[in-house]
């Protein structure tokens, strides 16, 4: 016979008690992330981020580990843990994002945690569950790649930190950072909490050696990996200004100092510091910083548990309108900035056997890269070697006079280009692809699909 508790109370009032602010938040994170998760009609969307996970993430592993010693190192962890993944389930669409959407409960559960920790279970309750709600979080919950689990693993750490397991701490976070290296800002605003703990010190400068591997790494290929970033925009800073104006209005005069000591740095500080380095080397994108919302979200949890009054209630209630609405738009192709499935349909519908494909600029490969069945299908004209074979993300293409020798001897050309009115970029096989295209090529058909533009040429009479 079982015998009584000692605090004799049954288990089962325990666990009654407990159970909503532990399973209310991953639970509403699991089943906004399922939600619309293919995004999109039939078959779903992918966007060119997502492309490059699916092909790398495919590789043989001696051909990942290749790939990595010349670029992507950073995304090195999330690849190989992709790849575990196809192996196991090669699901598509579903086998790709479903870890995100695991990410972001892990994540969720984490800010609940803190939660109860820092401010009582009411406020637990409330911060988990807004995070998961929050439009940001729900659009990396459905993307395959890293940035849900980096925040996830930044989240954890946090609340390791508050039970000073410097030991787990240091490996979680070091997890994270391996995961995506911008994570390691998140030491920052650890500092502003945990700077007198001796602990922490140690647990910090393990983090530090045990990421500097990647960070060498990384710094080598970095040209090639950050070139495409700007510095932040008016609209960036216009939205880090409304974060400061939010948190500022949210932690005045709070209750709990030791959760606005965590809470506020967490929030403010790696993004700040990202926008703010950026302006020297163009490195801010507001994905690498996700995690900084649980800052955010932990604050409206401590507010709305103690609030006195309906306000508080209805000013969050009318912002569940514009997220609703904002979160049924991030289920649709149009919200991201491509859509790679869509392009290959647009190129299977056109396509005739023996055709030449052309990609203009040649990173735009990765439209077709995850569209094998179609791709093979077609004669790459300008390329030199293979993704696999060059030990890279899009392969390397042929000089600029062998790129037009072999679109002169093509007949009927497919290609594919950006969106009207981007720049055109000015390397000399770029160029030469475009003189080819104008001087023996009749222009048949231009068809627009989201982020993209399909073309397609032929020689002269051809186009019947």
């Amino acid at each position: 016979m079982e015998s009584p508790p000692r605090n004799g109370k049954h288990p089962e009032a325990a666990i009654r008690r407990i159970t909503p602010w532990r399973a209310l938040p991953p639970l509403t994170a699991v089943l906004l992330g399922l939600w619309g998760l293919p995004r999109g009609p039939g078959g779903g969307s992918m966007w060119r981020d997502e492309s490059t996970t699916w092909q790398v993430a495919h590789r043989p592993l001696g051909g990942l580990w290749e790939l990595l010693g010349q670029v992507d190192a950073v995304h090195g962890l999330y690849y190989l843990l992709m790849h575990g993944v196809f192996v196991v389930w090669d699901g598509g669409l579903w086998a790709l994002r479903v870890p995100s959407v695991a990410g972001t409960a892990l994540a969720a559960a984490g800010v609940a945690a803190l939660g109860h920790r820092l401010a009582g279970e009411r406020a637990a309750l409330i911060a988990g569950t807004a995070y998961a709600l929050l439009p940001p979080v729900q659009m990396y919950a459905q993307e395959g790649r890293s940035y849900a689990l980096v925040a996830a693993a930044v989240i954890w750490a946090t609340y390791l930190m508050l039970r000073e397991r410097w030991a787990a701490y240091a490996v979680v976070l070091l997890l994270g950072c391996w995961l995506h290296e911008f994570a390691v800002l998140a030491l920052l605003a650890h500092a502003f909490t945990a700077w007198r703990a001796p602990g922490w010190r140690w647990a910090a400068g393990a983090v530090a050696a045990g990421l500097l591997p990647l960070a060498l790494v990384s710094v080598r290929q970095a040209q090639a990996q950050l070139g495409w970033l700007g510095r932040p925009s008016w609209q960036d800073w216009a939205a880090y200004g409304v974060l400061v104006a939010a948190v500022a209005l949210m932690a005045r005069g709070a209750a709990d100092r030791e959760l606005v000591r965590v809470a506020v740095p967490l929030a403010l500080l790696p993004p700040g510091l990202l926008m703010a380095v950026s302006l020297v080397h163009p490195w801010y994108v507001d994905r690498y910083v996700l995690y900084a919302l649980a800052g955010p979200a932990l604050l409206a949890g401590a507010r709305l548990a103690g609030a006195r009054g309906w306000w508080p209630w209805a000013l969050a209630a009318a912002l569940l309108v514009p997220c609703g609405v904002w979160s049924a738009w991030l289920r649709t192709p149009e919200s991201r900035k491509d859509d790679v499935l869509a392009v290959a349909a647009a190129v299977r519908e056109r396509a005739r056997p023996g055709d030449a494909v052309l990609f203009m600029p040649s990173r735009r490969r990765e439209w077709l890269l995850s569209s094998p069945g179609v791709y093979g299908g077609l004669r790459d004209v300008a390329l030199e070697r293979t993704p696999a074979r060059s030990r890279t993300l899009q392969g390397t293409e042929l000089p600029p006079e062998r790129i037009r020798e072999a679109l002169l001897a093509s007949p009927r050309v497919i290609a594919l280009l950006d969106p009207a009115g981007q720049p055109l970029d000015p390397y000399p096989g770029e160029a030469a692809k475009r003189e080819a295209l104008a001087a023996a090529f009749e222009r048949c058909s231009v068809t627009g699909v989201r982020g993209a533009r399909v073309a397609v040429y032929a020689r002269a009479g051809g186009c019947g």
